[in-house]
């Protein structure tokens, strides 16, 4: 089993529809002043059903879109048809399909993907989502607190250890904040989100 992703292909025919039904500037209002204006290269780890990866191509960006459940794929593929977005079939935290395409991202996207790594997991992940990041990228992150969904393979993690994993990678936070979740269901049960964004250290030289 591919790390996190116990529970995701059961219940992929509701979740397809929930995925797809929350708006990209509402999911991501904490980080749009942080999103390239000029077309770039997208990265978005764990795409799901490529709601993101479509908003990106939408906005004339290239997106590589890495998705490990198959189900999420498909119907990534049907629901967002565009020449700009490229699915590849991989996942954290090894990301070996995506590393050996030798390519450098200007925005990496990990959407609601951290909290399903264990410690050894997340501190094997950073080294290889930091090396596919383009000089002056930025890395987006979210992570879930709250109540663990039946079935689901997640953990609290938390941005305290998050910052310090990513400095440790040559990373500087320029975004650590909270905010609740955009679905009903969820805020009336506790659900909150850390969203964070990541940049590399100034160079010394």
């Amino acid at each position: 089993m591919i790390p996190g992703t116990e529970g995701y292909a059961e219940q992929a025919a509701e979740l397809v529809e929930q995925y797809e039904s929350v708006p990209f500037i509402e999911k991501h209002q904490a980080v749009l002043h942080l999103l390239p204006t000029r077309p770039c290269r997208v990265l978005d780890i764990g795409a799901g059903t490529g709601a993101d990866a479509s908003w990106f191509a939408g906005e004339g960006h290239s997106v590589v879109a890495v998705e490990p459940t198959g189900e999420f794929r498909q119907a990534g593929m049907a629901l967002h048809p565009s020449p700009l977005i490229e699915w590849v079939d991989d996942c954290l935290p090894g990301l070996e399909v995506t590393r050996r395409r030798m390519q450098r991202f200007d925005l990496i996207c990990l959407s609601a993907v951290w909290m399903h790594l264990n410690e050894q997991e997340r501190r094997l992940a950073m080294p290889n989502v930091v090396s596919l990041l383009a000089e002056n990228g930025v890395i987006l992150m979210s992570l879930r607190h709250g109540p663990i969904p039946s079935g689901r393979r997640m953990f609290e993690v938390t941005a305290e250890e998050t910052t310090r994993l990513a400095r440790s990678h040559g990373l500087q936070t320029v975004l650590s904040t909270r905010t609740q979740s955009t679905l009903l269901q969820n805020r009336l049960a506790g659900v909150e989100w850390s969203r964070m964004a990541f940049s590399p250290c100034p160079s010394n030289s």
